[in-house]
């Protein structure tokens, strides 16, 4: 192959990484699936939709620290993110930063009071100061 040709692999798009990334992440392969998101994220840099599919690879690959920096960055552009605050929050707690935990998941409460999910898991963390 001539050394000015992109070989195949670095053909793909971040929409089709992405989107092997996110069903490898469904399929519960979050070690392959963040090997294409960080690929994608390379090409796309910032973008929420695949920092949120790489959070969640990380952090189900038990990773939190990772996890915690790919959810810190869509709430640091977007504040209004629910699911990334819930992503951080969980994280953080994994972590055990449970103050940070509780004002993620608190915040995720706020933003989106009808998810059961955001509510079970503040309960689940218990009283922070």
């Amino acid at each position: 192959m001539p050394p000015d040709q992109p070989r195949d692999d670095e053909r793909e798009s971040a929409y089709e990484l992405f989107q092997r990334g996110s069903r490898l992440l469904e399929e519960d392969h979050p070690g392959a699936a963040a090997v294409l998101l960080e690929r994608a994220l390379r090409l796309e840099p910032g973008k929420a939709s695949i920092l949120e599919a790489l959070g969640r690879a990380y952090f189900n690959q038990g990773q939190p620290d990772l996890a915690a920096e790919r959810f810190e960055a869509i709430v640091e552009a977007d504040p209004l993110a629910h699911y990334a605050h819930f992503g951080l929050g969980l994280a953080a707690k994994r972590l055990g930063h449970r103050s940070v935990a509780a004002r993620h998941l608190r915040m995720a409460t706020v933003l989106a009071p009808d998810n059961e999910d955001y509510r079970r898991a503040l309960r689940r963390l218990g009283d922070v100061a």
